[in-house]
């Protein structure tokens, strides 16, 4: 077990008005500097899915599409990159970034993300998070197509 910060900025600009939190980044991610950097993660062929465009220029991306891409955990305690075994949580200021945006859903990836959420943000944010499942590739339970289906609601700009 070790304690672990993050240490990826948020993707974010003034117009973003959509907001995608993870729990924490993978070893690989935070190693190479990139959100969902893990070859086998499938964040983002699902996005080019959805948006039917590439992802190679991923804050290009993120920020055309008005999204904001962070995650819900600061700094914990965890083994590798798993999310089971985190410990001792410091959330990120969620709120802080809503306010320098237009954010105005938030979408959760993973339990890990919406429980806490729930937990420690939701209640400073006062915004309903919606859950998503996870696009780790050890989320064996989903397709990429149930995915893909299940995160179109992103693209949709109306969660209700």
């Amino acid at each position: 077990m070790n304690r672990v910060t993050h240490t990826l900025e948020p993707i974010y600009d003034k117009n973003s008005d959509t907001l995608i939190l993870g729990s924490m980044p993978s070893t690989t991610s935070r190693k190479i500097g990139k959100y969902y950097g893990h070859k086998q993660n499938r964040f983002w062929k699902i996005m080019e899915a959805i948006y039917e465009t590439d992802t190679t220029d991923y804050k290009k991306f993120i920020l055309t599409h008005h999204l904001a891409l962070w995650d819900v955990i600061a700094s914990c305690d965890i083994s590798s990159s798993s999310d089971s075994s985190i410990k001792n949580v410091v959330v990120n200021d969620i709120p802080s970034l809503i306010k320098k945006t237009k954010i105005t859903r938030i979408f959760l990836l993973g339990k890990t993300s919406y429980n806490l959420y729930n937990k420690y943000l939701k209640d400073h944010t006062k915004i309903e998070g919606v859950y998503l499942s996870s696009p780790s590739s050890a989320n064996a339970t989903k397709s990429i197509d149930d995915l893909i289906e299940e995160y179109k609601i992103i693209k949709t700009k109306d969660t209700k």
